[in-house]
């Protein structure tokens, strides 16, 4: 398993689940918002706040024909490309606080480059990794230029195949990336559960030699639990300040509350599964003693043979284990032997 770390956080298999909040669109073209949010990610409990970076003229062109108007299916129908990009881009001259404040609560900052102009600015801001989006995992020049740089990358796979995933980590390995990470994705906001297939983030990992996760796009908490109960070494997950607000994300990203109840969730779920074990925990050995065990359950003489009458498996645990039964019914008493008590192998011969 390949080494995978960001500004030293060590991310993978044995370690803590790597959650990333996931900023987008939801500042809503205030950056008192953004910054809010840099604070809401940390009182949750994440480890990375993360942005996208990109302007509506590096990433469309301004143009209303029916290329650029949005089909059914989404939640953005009817709208044009480049109207929907300007709403939602995070303005490049606000990264450099959004990274500050980031760095001021002890979270890491890092970003989703969308053209080679965007890896050249996050590069002038010391940018500690880079996040490509599921639909430019097709853009081998974008891949290999973030590769470029040395730092490790993230790559969504919604919509992929899995031939399409085999190109994009070929890319990005043979341009140096040395430390790499894929998520499982569905490309639909909000994402149905029953498509979502988490099977395939144990997949990723064992097929292409690294930590895998799950950038997650459905309503509420459930399938990042269930993900990291399955080995997911990776959560991303949008969030808000108030889905009232309104914009183009905020219909399927968590509020602070819910999202800190994902974190807390995602830890237990993770602490949970750990390792193969069937050494007797702390908290059971009060329970113990509730298990059953031979008594005896009618007063015995000396040199009076034990029989079912007299001899049971009840509980408490304090007697011999029930599987000597049926050699014990095979011993007399060498005592005297009084209702009630544990059977012992000092009491019968």
């Amino acid at each position: 398993m390949n080494t995978f770390e960001i500004a030293g956080r060590k991310i993978g298999p044995g370690h803590p689940c790597y959650i990333i909040a996931e900023l987008s669109a939801n500042h809503g073209q205030n950056i008192d918002n953004a910054l809010a949010l840099v604070k809401v990610a940390k009182d949750a409990g994440a480890d990375a706040i993360k942005l996208q970076t990109y302007r509506a003229d590096t990433i469309t062109i301004d143009c209303d024909n029916e290329y650029f108007t949005i089909k059914k299916g989404t939640a953005w129908e009817g709208q044009i490309l480049y109207d929907l990009y300007e709403e939602a881009h995070t303005p490049w001259e606000w990264h450099q606080a959004i990274f500050d404040e980031a760095a001021k609560y002890g979270l890491q900052c890092f970003s989703s480059p969308f053209d080679y102009t965007a890896v050249d600015f996050l590069e002038s801001i010391n940018s500690p990794a880079y996040k490509i989006a599921s639909f430019e995992i097709v853009d081998h020049g974008l891949i290999a230029k973030c590769a470029q740089t040395g730092k490790p990358m993230i790559m969504s796979t919604g919509m992929a195949s899995k031939e399409e995933v085999e190109d994009a980590v070929k890319v990005a390995r043979d341009n140096g990336c040395t430390q790499l990470a894929l998520l499982k994705c569905v490309s639909a906001y909000p994402a149905p559960a029953d498509e979502m297939h988490l099977a395939t983030i144990q997949d990723l990992s064992q097929s292409f030699d690294c930590p895998a996760g799950l950038s997650d796009h459905t309503l509420g908490i459930t399938i990042p639990v269930a993900a990291a109960s399955i080995g997911a070494s990776i959560i991303e997950k949008h969030f808000t300040l108030r889905r009232s607000d309104g914009g183009p994300d905020s219909h399927f990203s968590l509020e602070p509350h819910e999202f800190n109840e994902m974190v807390k969730s995602v830890r237990e779920a993770q602490s949970a599964v750990s390792q193969p074990s069937y050494d007797l925990t702390k908290s059971q050995v009060a329970s113990r003693m509730f298990r059953r065990s031979l008594f005896v359950v009618q007063d015995i003489k000396a040199g009076e043979k034990l029989t079912a009458a007299n001899i049971r498996s009840i509980r408490p645990g304090h007697g011999l284990a029930p599987k000597n039964l049926d050699e014990v019914l095979t011993k007399f008493a060498t005592t005297d032997i009084a209702k009630g008590t544990p059977l012992d192998w000092d009491l019968i011969s």
